[in-house]
């Protein structure tokens, strides 16, 4: 069963990529996507059955060279039953969404077969996470790691037309690399140590490489420290985390169908994935841990403070998607890697719901983008009004205080910000607080802007805005009920009690003896319970003020605070300082080397050499040749003189 679940996406994007001209577009689009489906059906039943006892499942034997040994095989353990859950299902329902959302896109010629690519292109992106989440040893995840990047690359660039996507998706993979050449330098140094890159041999000397040191660059370090440090170098590259952010935001170039593939449920959640599966590694590397949750309490920070002031409805989602990811890195940096896998599957929910929904939004006004045309739209999308403002409701939190009653992102998001708490991170639990609130007002303000006031912008382009057709209503319906239910249903597993969820997830994830966090977490003061929803009341109290009582404020507000605002709106200015730090600089070099080293002294040398040297050479050998006997005897006698003297002058004569 599990073999299906990863090998039928990379049949249908072989078939859909290569023999569409044979099938026709239509039918490797339906061919796509009926094998998702029945992958995602299958995660189901394998999620739903699954009796805890890890599994692995040989494929074939892959790499086999001295003590390298890599065989391909899948690992079914609760860990991966989750994540096939949320991979196949999310990827089941873009597949179907894209019907819709590419059935007149106007970026192409009629007639271009563009729709087969693009399935094609969907397809092999899911089965490269598969093969990711399915990994049994380093290897083979890296190759799945790496499938992903490249899929990416292709999506986010899916658009090559524009030079905007061709950017945007070097950008992504240019960025990515940074992140997995530190994700190379871990795999090194665990195969280093341990001599193995099996997830089994490595599991097991956690404790060991706690009390063995490494030199790396001249200084010796603890070597579990340092690896759990290379590793989620690589993760903060996948999964957008402060310093290696650039890329999301631009990676909104590509269709919406890729923004809520890649930024809600499968990508970007690989970081978060790899740092829960290396969780036997990660729990005796207290100094790494520690700056996992700096770095994710940051970028919610940054991300959310960044999405207040956004426009345009994609990039306010997926500034979202980034700071939900800070969240999640905060659960795992203080040890409670099962509450991070937890909002890691409620936020594939709703945050597909949300961005699935602005695609809708999108493509009913004609493909714009920017909020501030919008207005008055509740009428026009009835369908995407309603699955949206369960998303929203979702992803601000809303529920009923000190339960576990309420939306997907109510129950999750509250067991990050009570695990924080208890674990002691008291700076990281008022960040996550406020990030909340910010998270609340402009998840309100994107529903405010685009359905409620007047409408605003292109007159005709309200006049003719409708509701999505229900191959893309459909997958909103679906996804709202996991935004309701997810939290509530999966509590337990996720959140409940120590021993329930080490039985759980047994063989999965490990918490070491003396981490306390999680079942402290439920002795927290109400007061911190109840914080994450007065902080959301706080969000949406202000966001009605701004853009329904008075609309006026924001813009004075803006023009009050203009470096704050203009600070926000430029996101910090990272990409700014990047390009001085780094793209400049890399380009002066580029031209150093191609204007000085390749055009004065390769070419110069080269040149020299053709134009002065050889024909000089040439015109010598060309006198030697006059035609004439006495000169060649001459030659000769001279030659035969030089021999002998050398012979006889070496010793040679004797």
């Amino acid at each position: 069963m599990a073999q299906i679940v990863l090998f039928a996406p990379l049949i249908g994007a072989l078939i859909c990529g290569f023999g569409w001209r044979i099938t026709g577009e239509r039918a490797g689009m339906i061919l796509t996507t009926g094998l998702l489906f029945l992958a995602a059906f299958l995660s189901w039943v394998i999620f739903l059955t699954f009796d805890g006892d890890t599994q692995q499942i040989q494929i074939l034997r892959w790499v086999d060279s001295g003590t390298l040994t890599a065989d391909w095989a899948i690992r079914l353990d609760r860990l991966t039953a989750v994540m096939l859950v949320v991979v196949t299902t999310v990827s089941a329902l873009v597949h179907l969404y894209s019907f819709g959302y590419m059935a007149h896109d106007e970026n192409w010629r009629e007639g271009e077969p563009y729709r087969a690519r693009f399935f094609a292109y969907l397809s092999f992106f899911t089965f490269a996470m598969l093969m990711l989440v399915t990994a049994d040893n380093l290897l083979q995840l890296f190759f799945g790691w790496e499938g992903v990047g490249v899929a990416s690359y292709l999506l986010i660039g899916f658009y090559y037309r524009k030079p905007s996507a061709n950017a945007a998706a070097i950008k992504a993979f240019v960025v990515n690399r940074v992140g997995d050449f530190g994700f190379l330098l871990g795999i090194a140094a665990l195969y280093f140590l341990v001599d193995s890159i099996s997830f089994d041999v490595i599991f097991a000397s956690g404790a060991e490489l706690s009390e063995t040191t490494l030199t790396f660059l001249w200084t010796e370090w603890n070597a579990v420290n340092l690896i759990a440090f290379l590793l989620f170098i690589g993760a903060m590259g996948k999964s957008a985390q402060l310093f290696l952010h650039t890329w999301l935001p631009d990676a909104m170039e590509g269709p919406t169908p890729v923004s809520a593939l890649i930024h809600a449920a499968t990508m970007v959640t690989a970081g978060v994935f790899l740092v829960a599966r290396m969780s036997p590694i990660m729990e005796y590397a207290d100094t790494a841990m520690l700056f996992v949750t700096a770095i994710g309490a940051f970028t919610a920070f940054f991300a959310a403070s960044v999405g207040l002031v956004q426009n345009d409805i994609k990039r306010v989602i997926a500034y979202s998607t980034c700071s939900q990811l800070g969240f999640m890195f905060v659960a795992a940096g203080v040890g409670v890697y099962s509450v991070a896998i937890f909002h890691l599957f409620t936020h594939a929910f709703f945050k597909a719901l949300l961005f699935l929904g602005a695609g809708s939004v999108i493509t009913g006004m004609h493909h714009e983008q920017d909020m501030r045309n919008y207005g008055g739209l509740r009428k026009k999308f009835p369908v995407t009004f309603w699955a949206m403002m369960i998303g929203t409701l979702a992803i601000t939190g809303v529920g009923i205080p000190l339960t576990m009653y309420g939306f997907a992102g109510f129950v999750s998001k509250d067991a990050i910000i009570e695990s924080t708490y208890a674990a002691g991170a008291e700076y990281a639990f008022w960040i996550l607080v406020v990030g909340a609130a910010m998270t609340s007002f402009y998840s309100w303000r994107l529903m405010f802007m685009t359905f409620w006031g007047e409408p605003r912008g292109n007159r005709k382009t309200h006049e003719h805005a409708h509701e999505s057709p229900q191959v893309m209503t459909i997958p909103l319906i679906v996804l709202s009920v996991g935004a309701v239910l997810a939290g509530m249903v999966w509590y337990g597993p996720f959140f409940g009690s120590i021993e329930q969820v080490n039985e759980w997830f047994a063989g999965a994830i490990f918490m070491a003896e003396g981490n306390t966090v999680l079942d402290d977490a439920h002795y927290v003061p109400d007061w911190v319970k109840a914080a994450p929803f007065v902080a959301m009341l706080l969000g949406l109290a202000l966001a009605y003020q701004f853009y329904i009582r008075r609309p006026d404020l924001p813009g004075k507000l803006a023009e009050s605070q203009w470096p704050l605002y203009q600070f926000l709106l430029n996101k910090w200015y990272f990409d700014e300082i990047y390009d001085w730090v780094f793209v400049r600089p890399a380009k002066a070099l580029g031209r150093f080397l191609w204007k000085k080293g390749d055009g004065t002294v390769i070419d110069g040398a080269i040149n020299g050499l053709a134009m002065g040297v050889v024909p000089y050479l040439t015109r010598l050998a060309g006198r030697a040749q006059s035609g004439y006997i006495f000169h060649y005897v001459f030659a000769m006698v001279i030659g035969i003189a030089i021999l002998v003297t050398w012979v006889t002058l070496s010793g040679g004569a004797q």
